[in-house]
């Protein structure tokens, strides 16, 4: 059959249209991604990755149309394990996570000026801000990002660490002898007290003090809520250490330059949700915690400002030390130390001891 002239137009027209309506004009590409964690969720800093930053990525490119992730979500060591998220991350074996810096100072030994200067501010954002101006201006403190194969895309600061023990603190001759569990570098601030530091985490706390290998630990409120540190040392000492950096989100670096500028965009904008949402969920609970505490039995005391004074006094000048070190493997430690000092000091921040002095 012929088709006259006059109609061939439109019939031409429909074809297109009816070939058309049945596909898509533009097909969603789906991204995989594994987000992985060496702590479990029932701590803020992953339950905020997934409640937060995971959310916040979908959200922003559901808006644009074109991509979307399928996240796989391994929490609580299940793919790679604490201390070593950083080398989990950079071979592959998870796209992106929780780096927990604290723990992993050698790779990241600017990044810890706040555990080497304790009796700083117990204020999180101002904490947060502090390291995230120091990363900006000194390109050493970014570059250690880089050089692990990992894109920084957030960070996180702890609220302020007290001391929770099996028996109670007056003052600071209380410690002689006592074994006390602590992270890390925050050993150091135990030492000249007369107490033994052990080393330890989150994941073990409550075991060492249950079992005897520790009398007590130097912890952050949110986080001995977690681990329930307050059943098997119920004396609550308010010491106030100050409020510490240790660690944030960060991706594959190859993977993430590989990926589309739009989901590049997405990410690092939720990165920057992740830190906001992060510092001001840590800062309400802690008052929450310490009532929950005291409700379930715990005995809270706060140490007298003087004898504050004097634990601060007791201990070596760690934070020169720390930095001497750093500066002879050529990194510029006296920059980053006192930048971080006038920063709390120019903030209003009343410490016990300048440890830039």
């Amino acid at each position: 059959m012929t088709i006259p002239r006059t109609i061939r137009p439109a019939v031409l027209a429909t074809a297109v249209w009816l070939a058309f309506a049945g596909a898509p004009a533009h097909a969603q590409q789906t991204i995989k991604l594994t987000a992985a964690a060496g702590h479990p969720p029932v701590f803020l800093w992953v339950k905020t990755l997934d409640e937060v930053f995971i959310p916040e990525v979908d959200r922003k490119l559901a808006a644009g149309g074109k991509y979307k992730i399928e996240w796989t979500k391994a929490f609580g060591g299940t793919l790679v394990k604490l201390g070593s998220e950083s080398k989990g991350i950079a071979d592959g074996v998870a796209d992106l996570g929780v780096v927990s810096t604290l723990f992993e100072a050698a790779k990241f030994p600017l990044q810890n000026v706040s555990y080497y200067t304790p009796f700083g501010t117990d204020n999180i954002e101002l904490m947060s801000q502090t390291i995230a101006g120091l990363q900006k201006n000194i390109p050493a403190m970014a570059d250690a990002w880089n050089k692990n194969g990992l894109t920084y895309l957030g960070g996180m600061a702890l609220d302020s660490y007290h001391i929770w023990t099996k028996f109670p603190i007056t003052r600071i001759e209380d410690l002689n002898g006592k074994k006390i569990s602590a992270p890390g570098p925050a050993a150091n601030w135990i030492r000249g007290t007369g107490a033994v530091g052990v080393a330890g985490s989150l994941n073990t706390y409550y075991e060492d003090i249950k079992s005897g290998v520790s009398d007590g630990v130097v912890v952050f409120t949110t986080g001995a809520w977690g681990a329930k540190v307050h059943e098997v040392a119920p004396y609550v000492t308010k010491v106030n250490f100050g409020a510490q950096f240790a660690g944030g989100i960060a991706i594959n670096k190859r993977r993430f330059e590989k990926l589309p500028p739009e989901v590049q965009a997405a990410i690092r904008e939720a990165g920057d949700k992740w830190t906001a949402e992060y510092a001001k969920a840590q800062s309400a609970l802690v008052d929450t915690r310490f009532k929950e505490m005291a409700a379930a039995g715990a005995k809270i005391s706060e140490l007298p400002e003087a004898e504050r004074k004097r634990w601060a006094d007791a201990l070596s000048p760690v934070a020169k030390t720390w930095a001497a070190d750093a500066q002879s493997k050529g990194l510029p430690a006296d920059q980053v130390l006192n930048g971080y000092m006038n920063s709390l000091i120019k903030a209003g921040t009343k410490v016990p001891r300048d440890w830039s002095k």
